[in-house]
């Protein structure tokens, strides 16, 4: 079933607006600006008045980018502690939306096997990330290479590149630096650029999945705690997670210390950073590129130039920030590798990390086990009995939601409503947790006010910019589904524990062909 009545396709000419969906949500966004506000609302007003009358003495102490880094360090904890915990943020458009406040302290843990790492993210008791690396397949996202080109095709405007790991890697064109290449102000076509035998610079940026060979670009970056450099390029962008002050401050500094041949990314991590921790972050990786120059210098394509650091630094240099409440760890190595790698780069983190020495295993401790089970079915059922069915295809992944066991209690608008609200929270959860990627269609269930269509699209917007991931959520279509992409990086989790069935090849289904063609009997199902 659809979150919309099946209606015909409206024509919508060059500068018009879709009156449908469009119209419906301004209409619905507007309603609730009139309605009273929520306690969430009134205490995100009082704590905004809060900040702006007491905050004309801080723009001039904020001149000084030194002192301005240290007091904004105090804020941003002091927001973590308390402002984001009640939910002190502005309300948001229908066009621009924030994640609501975690009201449950988030915590991280890690499980350190024989043969893979393990690390999930808790908000509360719910599982909500998970990140494994395994001694047979490693991800090789962000490792950079010296690689050889093999085959330029113009027509799929794509090259063929050896890398030197398993399949040959893809190069589009549109993942070039012409500049580079040396055709700055020419014809970007690809085999302007690449001929097959070119030693040529590349860096992962999708693993390999299934028949696909690993996806590479030549714009290299190189991630640090809190900023990407960017090489032999001029880009200069701020995470727009961060506050507009915030922003301008970080773009003072980053003009400061930005080298002059590098571009600079800041990322959200940066938040509340002085000077000294992005200049000195800018150094690191300086450095790291430095050294990278120096190995091409020597190396015979293919071979390897520097590959990303294990799977828990990177997790913790992506992810941990002040948000999370601690870090738990079940190995002494491990422990002291992150605690060091914490002490160099964000001192006031390294506290938060524990070793865990209870008997019980950690993932049992905190019932992580359970949720993954579940996590790998199909179903998921929710709150009130209604469920969400998830389906991977080859070209996208399928959700539908149906009421299930849930009955309502007033008429089927409310029940409906209610059923389709807690679906779009499960399924942004679900997103994150099963890391899935690509195209998704969502089928919510059909409601006739609009108001509540509205309301589930905005509910599903707001647990959405949780995730760190990219992700785009379009129009309703047509035919009433909810269209989505989420950036596709490495497998999931269901492909990571998971190999196709050898008894149907993968179809879900057994063939009976020689009663198709033969007229031979369906043997009946085991009982």
């Amino acid at each position: 079933m659809s979150i919309f009545r099946r209606k015909q396709p409206q024509v919508v000419r060059r500068g018009q607006r879709a009156p449908a969906e469009n119209a419906a949500t301004q209409k619905e966004t507007q309603k609730q600006g009139s309605r009273p506000k929520s306690g969430q609302q009134r205490r995100s007003r009082s704590n905004q008045k809060g900040r702006s009358s007491g905050g004309g003495g801080q723009n001039q102490k904020q001149r000084s980018n030194r002192n301005g880094g240290a007091q904004a360090k105090r804020q941003q904890q002091q927001r973590s502690q308390s402002g984001r915990n009640r939910g002190a943020r502005r309300r948001p458009t229908h066009l621009e939306v924030v994640a609501p406040p975690d009201t449950a302290r988030r915590q991280m843990l890690v499980r350190t096997l024989p043969h893979q790492t393990q690390i999930v993210v808790l908000e509360g008791p719910v599982l909500v990330e998970h990140y494994v690396a395994r001694k047979d397949s490693k991800s090789l996202v962000g490792n950079i290479y010296l690689g050889k080109v093999r085959n330029v095709l113009p027509g799929m405007e794509a090259a063929f590149v050896d890398f030197g790991v398993g399949k040959n890697g893809v190069l589009y064109a549109g993942d070039i630096n012409y500049d580079v290449e040396g055709l700055s102000g020419k014809s970007k076509r690809i085999e302007a650029a690449l001929k097959p035998g070119d030693a040529v610079l590349v860096q992962v940026v999708k693993d390999a999945m299934g028949h696909k060979g690993a996806r590479l670009t030549n714009n290299v970056s190189l991630a640090g705690r809190y900023l990407v450099l960017t090489a032999d390029s001029d880009v200069r962008g701020i995470s727009r997670r961060l506050e507009d002050e915030e922003r301008r401050r970080l773009r003072t500094i980053v003009n400061d210390v930005r080298p002059k041949d590098k571009g600079v990314i800041v990322r959200t991590a940066a938040e509340g950073a002085s000077e000294e921790d992005i200049a000195a972050d800018i150094k690191r990786l300086a450095e790291v590129w430095k050294g990278i120059e120096e190995r091409q210098a020597d190396a015979s394509a293919p071979d390897v130039l520097y590959e990303e650091p294990p799977l828990v630094i990177r997790v913790i240099r992506e992810h941990f920030t002040q948000d999370f409440r601690r870090l738990l760890i079940d190995d002494k190595d491990t422990h002291r590798e992150v605690t060091a790698y914490l002490e160099g780069t964000e001192p006031d983190l390294a506290d938060r990390v524990q070793v865990y020495k209870d008997d019980m295993p950690v993932f049992e401790r905190f019932h992580v086990e359970d949720q993954l089970r579940k996590a790998l079915d199909r179903k998921v059922w929710l709150p009130s009995g209604g469920h969400i069915v998830i389906d991977r295809t080859e070209a996208l992944t399928v959700v539908d939601v149906n009421t299930g066991k849930f009955v309502g209690h007033s008429n089927l608008e409310e029940t409906v409503f209610q059923n389709n609200l807690e679906a779009a929270e499960e399924i942004a959860r679900q997103l994150r947790l099963r890391d899935i990627g690509g195209i998704i269609v969502i089928d919510f269930i059909d409601m006739e006010i609009e108001g509540n269509q509205a309301k589930v699209l905005l509910r599903f917007r707001e647990h959405l910019a949780k995730d760190k991931t990219r992700t785009q959520v379009f129009e309703v279509s047509s035919l009433g589904l909810v269209e989505m992409t989420r950036k596709n990086v490495s497998a999931g989790l269901l492909e990571t524990f998971s190999q196709i069935c050898e008894t149907c090849n993968g179809r879900g289904v057994l063939l009976y062909e020689e009663a198709a063609t033969e007229g031979k009997p369906i043997p009946a199902p085991a009982s």
